[in-house]
């Protein structure tokens, strides 16, 4: 899989951009604050409808502009599939398939198959759970992507059961059981979406764990393994996703039941107590967690282990995804640097951005994009120059 053609316009800080890309290796050069990680950002929300470095749409359309817009040609075997979409801060964006209207953009998401390793990644080691959550769900979207649909009323039902949490306190104390009732279906409803995607999660895990273990020992050979564990606050589930069990029904039991015993608790506190949206992805250097004892150097080995692994599955499982790579060389040690470059030896189309040259490895075969700044009618904007 490769992609033939980007074009962008009011995306950041691009007015616009027409760009012909090619399999094999290409390298965006520019300095910084040039726009080279906004041409990655933009075909990895092609991949996944989202960025890597905001969690809303409203930043991704240029200052004074109403609307951006990524269109991006994919071939894949042979076949071309085109994916045009404008983002509209505030409402829904609109998706075209091969230039015909989808009803929901999320009906793009598989078309592209990517993988983007960008200093960002380090906050899967060292950041909150969520980091770690949102990886496992991006992932498993790009595999099945009816998974977007699982997430999509998962989100909106916790939302809808924190916000009657919040009244059902008081409403109790009055005797008035209708919110109670009410809850109760809301209970369901959790139940019954938070299997399918602690399900999917399941199953990720458990096919992800051996390749991630690989790569973190290619990546550091002298370090102490690395194990990956998934982590509920429901110790059944928990076993069960230990136990290799990827069955929705066993863990809508599990919740139904964790939701009954944390009632009070949660009427207490106004939130939801239970659910895949409280789990964690535990990363483990030997016998010990990776976040808060790693150091700096095996804390990058781990994240970019996350990545190969997520790679490697995805093309064991059909065509090469595309691989981005932001920023990433200049991060690395000669050691690390040289094992990435490795493994993405082989790769059908890697778009990589770098500050300088020197930044590339030197046996590098790669086409190179040079990124500049010019002066325009909007002031200082950029431009490629191939």
């Amino acid at each position: 899989m490769h992609i033939r053609h980007l074009g962008l316009v009011d995306f950041r800080s691009w007015p616009r951009v027409d760009l012909d890309l090619e399999p094999g290796r290409t390298v965006f050069v520019g300095r910084n604050g040039y726009g080279k990680t906004n041409l990655v950002e933009a075909i990895w929300y092609s991949s996944t409808l989202g960025s890597h470095r905001v969690a809303v749409d409203a930043p991704l359309i240029r200052a004074g502009a109403e609307r951006a817009v990524v269109s991006t040609i994919v071939v894949n075997d042979g076949r071309e599939l085109a994916i045009d979409l404008e983002i509209r801060a505030g409402r829904a964006n609109k998706a075209l398939l091969n230039r015909s209207p989808v009803r929901s953009a999320r009906e793009i998401l598989g078309v592209l198959r990517a993988v983007l390793f960008a200093p960002e990644d380090l906050a899967l080691v060292r950041g909150d759970p969520g980091e770690r959550r949102r990886y496992l769900d991006e992932l498993a979207t790009t595999r099945r992507p009816r998974i977007a649909g699982v997430r999509a009323d998962y989100d909106r039902v916790v939302r809808q059961r924190t916000a009657l949490l919040k009244t059902a306190a008081a409403a109790r104390y009055r005797g008035d059981r209708s919110v109670l009732d009410t809850l109760d279906v809301w209970d369901g409803h959790l139940a019954t979406h938070g299997a399918q995607l602690i399900a999917a999660r399941a199953e990720l895990v458990t096919e992800l764990a051996p390749e991630i273990a690989k790569a973190y020992h290619l990546l550091a050979p002298g370090s102490r393994a690395a194990s990956v564990r998934y982590r509920s606050g429901i110790d059944v589930v928990e076993a069960e996703v230990a136990a290799g069990t990827t069955d929705p029904q066993v863990f809508e039991a599990a919740l139904l039941d964790a939701l009954a015993r944390r009632r009070d608790a949660e009427l207490e506190r106004g939130v939801c107590l239970v659910g895949p949206h409280r789990d964690d992805l535990e990363l483990r250097l030997g016998d010990q967690p990776a976040k808060g004892f790693a150091s700096h150097g095996e804390s990058w080995s781990m994240a970019l282990s996350l990545r190969l692994g997520a790679y490697q599955l995805l093309r064991a499982e059909g065509p090469d995804p595309v691989l981005l790579l932001d920023d990433v060389f200049a991060e690395l040690d000669t050691a690390r640097r040289q094992a990435l470059a490795a493994v993405v030896e082989s790769a059908e189309q890697v778009l990589v951005t770098a500050a300088v040259p020197d930044d590339i490895p030197a046996d590098w075969d790669a086409r190179r994009i040079e990124i500049v700044m010019r002066d325009g009618d909007d002031g200082r904007v950029s431009e490629v120059v191939t």
